[in-house]
């Protein structure tokens, strides 16, 4: 059955609007040609960087809208300055501020429950996630690596926070989990280049230096002419994206102001909260013998 809303006037009931599947690609804004630029992230991780006002928090809510609105979606967020994602906190199964102790239990809560899909995958003889599985795709967003990676916490978090981190990104794909970090300070102290390379897509917003902008998109990208340090200050939203051709790319990123990720946030949050009820109420049903 599918969900359903009641209108306000309390009498009429009217069907939910089609919600949106974390298999869809996601709508990032639109290329050099201003045609849209839509990126599948099933079985794909991306990291997102650049310096204050370059468009990483946009590209990030964007992201977590489609995922707030694709019910084969749940949603962990973990936010170091608590309002960059506290919008979508209502449609969240985990938010975390900033807290090192408890963005290391979701980490380690991750970990085992990846270890038990991969167990579900061996004993069934697939290899990943389908549309419609039994088990529902995870998005992971962070936003702001470095809160959690270097400034935070004992110098054991920190290294454990990455290692965790290194393995989510490294291993989850196949079982659906899905990792968006955003960071504004891109360097190799903050994003370790082996857990960069893991990165499928990578989002470089304007850099203040070449280096920056390597350590994002990866070492010899300025060399062959690409670098997020020529994105004009007065640009923002501008970046180089590396998707599906493997190549940089020049996007402007899709803008949602505060107002816009407040109205996306309760719809979606209105909308996993019937489905839920839908589901329960089915269960329910099912569990009822006929009548006789």
């Amino acid at each position: 059955m599918s969900p359903v809303l009641v209108a306000d006037n309390g009498s009429d009931v009217v069907e939910l609007g089609p919600a949106l599947s974390i298999f869809d690609p996601v709508y990032f804004g639109i290329d050099e040609f201003g045609q849209p630029k839509r990126v599948p992230l099933i079985e794909r991780n991306i990291l997102i960087g650049g310096e204050p006002g370059s468009g990483k928090s946009g590209l990030l809510n964007g992201i977590v809208a489609h995922a707030a609105l694709s019910l084969d979606c749940r949603l962990m967020l973990l936010d170091g300055k608590r309002v960059e994602l506290g919008q979508w906190r209502k449609c969240a199964d985990v938010f975390v501020g900033p807290n090192i102790e408890q963005a290391l239990k979701l980490l380690k809560r991750l970990q085992i429950l990846m270890d038990r899909r991969y167990d579900y995958l061996e004993e069934c003889e697939r290899r990943k996630i389908i549309p419609g599985d039994v088990f529902t795709a995870i998005l992971l967003a962070i936003d702001e690596i470095a809160y959690f990676s270097a400034t935070v916490g004992t110098k054991q978090q920190k290294e454990e926070f990455n290692l965790l981190l290194r393995d989510l990104v490294a291993r989850g794909r196949a079982i659906g989990l899905i990792v968006a970090a955003a960071t504004q300070r891109p360097s190799s102290k903050i994003i370790d280049t082996d857990l960069r390379d893991l990165f499928a897509w990578r989002f470089a917003g304007r850099c203040t230096n070449d280096s920056s902008s390597d350590i994002v998109l990866g070492h010899g990208w300025v060399a062959k002419g690409w670098s997020a340090n020529a994105i004009s200050p007065n640009n923002p939203g501008a970046g180089l994206l590396i998707a599906e051709n493997g190549s940089p790319e020049l996007l402007k990123v899709a803008y949602l102001d505060d107002r816009t990720c407040a109205a996306i946030a309760a719809y979606a949050a209105t909308l996993r909260a019937t489905a839920a009820t839908e589901k329960a109420v089915s269960r329910v049903l099912r569990s009822v013998p006929p009548a006789a």
